[in-house]
């Protein structure tokens, strides 16, 4: 048995997930943004050992929630699932100058990844649109360019690989991967997204916990439990450091070494 915790678990993917490794006979806590969906968490899975309240827009309460974690202890691992998706129609800037979209989908598991306590496994989720877009590290905050929701969510999805595959190289003890989930109708995806809602949260649950042989890998990338090859860009290691560097000046906090 595992212990397991996903973040941004209160419905959706993250939620499924939960369902699944519970049914499975592993302890799970999930992580809701307020007292309000913590107790719709609870009642969605009775099961779960605790659901943790966190707002990780801002790097404060994201510090917050992984101090509230350790306090639970260690885990065995971590799926980090918390993002918006690809409909933001504008930027909001968050009260550490970040735009949300970078804030939520990357350096909020920059920031778990770091201050918690490290796991046997880490999963981060990513997505398709990642395939076609690239780094953009000049101007990864987006000060510099005109605001696109669907380009923003598709860098933080290739960020969240370069995060991935950053983490398999300077912690080879952990088993670090990213997976694809497909584009299924969830409320961030919309009502008519076309892939299988029951493959999309397995794979997920299956890095973190299987004792599979094509699972026990790190710095790969999936998609349905098979290997699937990443956007070239997040195996570029200079990419990698830079997008660590950003994170930790940002942040104030170093990935430990």
């Amino acid at each position: 048995m595992a212990r397991i915790f996903i973040s941004g678990s209160s419905e959706g993917l993250g939620l499924m997930a939960g369902q699944l490794l519970a049914e499975q006979g592993h302890q799970v806590v999930l992580h809701a943004r307020n007292a309000q969906r913590a107790e719709d968490a609870r009642r969605a899975l009775p099961a779960a050992e605790a659901v943790v309240e966190g707002d990780v827009l801002t790097i404060a309460g994201t510090r917050a929630l992984a101090d509230s974690l350790n306090d639970l202890g260690r885990f065995d691992g971590i799926i980090h699932n918390v993002g918006v998706g690809y409909r933001e129609p504008r930027r909001i800037e968050t009260e550490d100058g970040l735009p949300h979209v970078f804030a939520i989908n990357v350096m909020a598991p920059y920031v778990l990844t770091c201050l918690m306590q490290r796991p046997a496994r880490l999963v981060y989720l990513s997505s398709g649109m990642h395939q076609h877009a690239h780094a953009n590290l000049g101007d990864a905050l987006w000060t510099q360019r005109r605001w696109d929701g669907s380009t923003a969510y598709a860098e933080s999805k290739l960020l969240d690989v370069l995060l991935a595959f950053a983490v398999a190289r300077l912690w080879p003890s952990v088993l670090s991967n990213s997976l694809e989930p497909g584009w299924v109708p969830t409320r961030m995806g919309g009502p008519g997204a076309p892939d299988d809602m029951d493959q999309a949260p397995r794979t997920q649950a299956w890095l973190a916990v299987s004792d599979d042989p094509p699972a026990r890998v790190t710095g790969q990338y999936f998609y349905h439990m098979r290997p699937r090859a990443s956007n070239p860009e997040a195996s570029d290691t200079a990419l990698q450091d830079r997008l660590l560097d950003i994170c930790q000046r940002h942040s104030g906090t170093a990935l430990p070494l």
